[in-house]
């Protein structure tokens, strides 16, 4: 705790924080009073602009220990040796909610890591799921737009929810995922997380593979029924936020191993699914999950504001041995996160201390602009130049793709031997035990149930029905037995 005298901002002494200066005993407030107008004025600013998407959140700092080696694949130095530790912040989040929102609700969680590697941060922006409702970046202000509230009505409304979706059918892998029993986490802590995109590694031969991270969770997986959920939210909004934090303050703290799927450059133009559509998974079976490292989170942060709300992440953060994929989705991200910090925090969001490196020194020739905190002193705000200013290397951080050709213009996403919208939903559903497949359905019927317009309800249960027969029966069943 601080201690010595109250002062303004300027650091003077405040001699009565408890009465405004008037003129006279019950007098009008005088605009001398310089500590009530710094106050209010403070005040009345101490809120920057939500997040768009993922407002709700919670986060921790901890540690990521390699425990694999995994140089033939990467040259990322803080992935070089088994044993080697970096220091982690990781941000949990829902989706859809604002700031106020409950913790306690079907929606996808959020899993923004941030490394403070020796070479730079590096951030691996991911979900809960390995999946993702659309394929394509350009549709994302569009999928959102129906998440949040009606222009009209200002409330979230079924109808386009699911007249977004029932439209999309690449969202019903995604769908299945979020109606399923992992919809609606317990806690933070029992939950897996994933980079969810395709990113390359490239090694220090110029080797590239493409891979897909995985966060599973060692205290194992606990969820949430749509009713306890329900209670839940209605008792403690800050249900998970609050176990995160007393977890850590006991001294439980939350781990995860940390695996990855790793595929061979030439194997991506050939194989069965797209690896890089956001809207598929690659099986196990075909690419298993390597174990590569422990993710522990042991610190809690001092200040919600500074540190989870002023936390800023990019998957554009990228370090030596690492970089993207022609994903569409994670090439949107790439401008998209920065961005709207760039806009909601500032331009020197990268100064504060959640967000700074921490053992390499950020090198730039951007100056000036809001929080500018004149790190760089006098130094000459510009490249090349004589007089001992940084360099370039010459070395880029990833290696550039190979084999472009064609004409430019608004391409789908190109179309594997096995890829369809369907085919991996009802791959998850027949996966599911008969319990597992009674509550998706009821979940989604209770959800279908609640449109307005029969047109939409049946193009929605259509999807599923294309997914898996049974599904779609059974849902068509459910829905029209709750409505009548």
């Amino acid at each position: 705790m601080t201690q010595g005298p109250l002062t303004t901002e300027a650091g003077a002494p405040v001699a009565d924080n408890q009465n405004s200066e008037t003129a006279g005993v019950g007098g009008p407030v005088l605009v001398q009073d310089q500590l009530l107008l710094e106050k209010l004025a403070h005040f009345n600013r101490e809120r920057i602009p939500e997040r768009v998407v993922h407002a709700r959140g919670a986060g921790a700092y901890g540690t990521f220990t390699v425990t694999a080696d995994v140089t033939p694949y990467t040259r990322a130095a803080f992935l070089s040796e088994v044993g080697k530790q970096t220091e982690v912040f990781l941000r949990f989040s829902t989706v859809a909610g604002n700031l106020g929102a409950a913790d306690a609700v079907r929606d996808p969680r959020g899993f923004a890591l941030k490394f403070y590697t020796e070479e730079g941060n590096y951030d691996l922006v991911g979900n809960n799921t390995p999946v993702f409702f659309i394929r394509d970046a350009i549709k994302f202000p569009d999928f959102i737009h129906t998440q949040k509230r009606d222009p009209y009505t200002g409330s979230t409304e079924a109808d386009n929810v699911w007249d977004f979706w029932s439209l999309s059918p690449e969202s019903t892998h995604q769908v299945t995922w979020l109606f399923g029993d992992r919809g609606i986490p317990a806690s933070y802590r029992h939950m897996d997380g994933f980079g969810s995109h395709t990113f390359q590694w490239n090694n220090a031969a110029g080797e590239v593979f493409w891979v897909k991270y995985h966060f599973k969770t060692d205290q194992g997986i606990r969820n949430l029924t749509a009713e306890e959920a329900d209670v839940l939210a209605g008792k403690d909004p800050d249900s998970h936020q609050r176990d995160l934090r007393e977890a850590i303050e006991r001294g439980e703290f939350p781990s995860w191993t940390v695996g990855v799927q790793i595929m061979p450059a030439a194997d991506a133009a050939t194989y069965r699914f797209n690896p890089f559509d956001l809207t598929k998974v690659w099986p196990h079976a075909d690419y298993p999950v390597i174990e590569i490292g422990k993710l522990e989170l042991n610190r809690n942060p001092r200040n919600i504001f500074a540190e989870v709300e002023q936390s800023v992440f990019s998957p554009a953060h990228f370090v030596p041995g690492i970089g993207p994929s022609p994903d569409k989705m994670l090439q949107g991200r790439l401008f998209a996160y920065g961005d709207a910090h760039r806009y909601r925090v500032g331009i020197n969001a990268d100064h504060l201390p959640v967000n700074r490196p921490h053992a390499t020194e950020a090198r730039t020739n951007s100056r000036d602009g809001f929080l500018y905190d004149g790190r760089h002193g006098g130094e000459k705000n510009y490249e090349p130049n004589s007089f001992g200013g940084p360099q370039q290397t010459g070395r880029p951080l990833w290696q550039p793709l190979d084999g472009l050709a064609g004409g430019t213009g608004n391409h789908p996403t190109p179309v594997h031997a096995e890829d369809n919208d369907f085919v991996q939903a009802g791959n998850l559903y027949r996966l599911m035990t008969e319990a597992e497949q009674e509550r998706l359905v009821a979940n989604l019927a209770g959800a279908i149930s609640q449109v307005s317009r029969a047109d939409i309800a049946d193009r929605a249960i259509g999807n599923f029905r294309n997914a898996d027969a049974d599904f779609g029966k059974r849902l068509e069943a459910a829905v029209q037995a709750l409505r009548g």
